[in-house]
């Protein structure tokens, strides 16, 4: 972990005010956080960013790891002393970033024509399950709700069980990465225009674009894809395999040559001319008996040896890691994909390091996660209150001040 300043980031000066909460606006401005930018969390009291809640062992993981290199600002929105703090910040800040369902923003006297008028340069980022418009755009919208309605649930799994949501918050990641890029395009272009605007990123918009041309296969065959567990709707052999030691490994050939070469090291090398076998399609078509031939040569073999052997044979297959298997990963070491992060709480966490690698400017882990308030007083002190009016909004309850120390105290709550 560094400790340096932003200046050597790109997104050095570039001030971002986050109202949202949970996954997808904690997932786009921890992005731009670990790329330099000063994010402010503004957390509602008394309890703070519901993110907070989503503990292990009753320890905040999800915060410590999306919310480092945050800020956090604790208000009570409900005072109008407190929204004039909030009307303050924004004016300071390139974007503004909020989840709330869509007309809550107008509620709160935030509407973004307003905003957008008082602060031309201003970009809002929108995030919602379904969109600020459209049919649906007044439901709440959860990501499980998206992945469900957008094609992802109906394809994962295997055809003689239920449909398969994903085991974390795919959706709401997804747009938090598209909520990332978008907030940075619009920054660029107020830079070069002097010209702020809104961008009403859906929950469902980005994962329903990723998943494959499911709309233009349908188009083509009137069919949906049959769910399938591991394999591929467009390339056999593709699969996930038992090893004779108990563990697992994936082999996907989506390549001929690579196929052949397969064929040919598990002593198979008359399945090239099989009819069966000589084809994308025909391969799919017999998958059962594909997967046959290969899982009995895997099941043969241990981990350890087949990965060597498939290596040699320069077969694309690797194994499959749980969290534990792969902390100790040589992969994971060398690449130093897990990094050890200082944290106050626990002394130290092991958390993701940030995936983004540039050679000039550099995105790393500046500070841990922050306690409720704890960069309260520094952040109206930066916005002109004095020492007096702070202390006086404190004992009002408008504004709640912590302390590093409060990190322990609170559990991150």
């Amino acid at each position: 972990m560094s400790e340096s300043p932003t200046s050597g980031s790109a997104l050095a000066g570039v001030r971002v005010v986050d109202l949202s909460r949970l996954v997808s606006g904690n997932i786009a401005t921890h992005v731009l956080a670990d790329l330099g930018a000063d994010v402010i969390k503004v957390e509602p009291l008394p309890r703070g960013d519901d993110l907070r809640n989503w503990r292990t062992a009753g320890v905040s993981t999800y915060w410590k790891v999306y919310s480092r290199n945050k800020r956090s600002l604790a208000l009570d929105l409900r005072q109008p002393a407190a929204m004039q703090v909030l009307r303050r910040l924004i004016a300071t800040a390139q974007v503004l970033v909020e989840n709330f369902r869509p007309g809550t923003l107008e509620k709160m006297g935030l509407a973004p024509d307003a905003l957008l008028a008082a602060h031309p340069w201003l970009v809002v980022l929108r995030i919602s399950g379904w969109g600020q418009t459209g049919p649906y755009a007044d439901r709440g919208g959860f990501g499980s709700l998206v992945e469900a309605l957008c094609g992802f649930a109906a394809m994962n799994g295997y055809d003689d069980r239920p449909p398969v949501l994903p085991p974390f918050a795919l959706a709401d990641s997804m747009a938090g990465l598209y909520g990332a890029i978008a907030a940075l395009n619009a920054v660029r272009h107020a830079e070069r225009t002097g010209v702020g605007q809104v961008v009403d990123l859906s929950l469902f918009d980005p994962i329903h674009s990723l998943i494959g041309p499911l709309a233009l296969e349908h188009q083509l065959t009137g069919r949906s894809p049959r769910r399938a567990g591991s394999r591929s709707p467009t390339h056999a052999p593709r699969n996930v395999y038992e090893t004779s030691d108990g563990r697992f490994i994936a082999l996907s050939a989506g390549m001929e040559g690579t196929v052949q070469r397969l064929f040919a090291a598990i002593g198979r090398p008359d399945m090239v001319g099989d009819p069966r076998f000589s084809s994308h399609a025909a391969r799919i078509e017999h998958i059962d008996e594909l997967d046959a031939v290969i899982g009995d040569f895997v099941r043969a073999r241990t981990m350890a040896e087949n990965l060597a052997f498939f290596a040699a044979q320069d077969v694309t297959a690797g194994e499959i890691c749980d969290a534990g298997q792969l902390a100790g990963h040589p992969y994971a070491i060398g690449r130093g994909v897990v990094v050890e992060q200082p944290d106050d709480e626990l002394g130290s966490i092991r958390t993701p390091a940030p995936p983004l690698r540039f050679a000039g400017t550099p995105a790393m882990i500046r500070t841990q996660a922050p306690a409720l308030g704890e960069h309260s007083r520094e952040l109206l002190a930066e916005l002109g209150y004095l020492d007096a009016e702070i202390a006086s909004m404190q004992a009002a309850g408008q504004v709640r001040c912590a302390d590093a120390a409060a990190r322990c105290a609170q559990g991150l709550r």
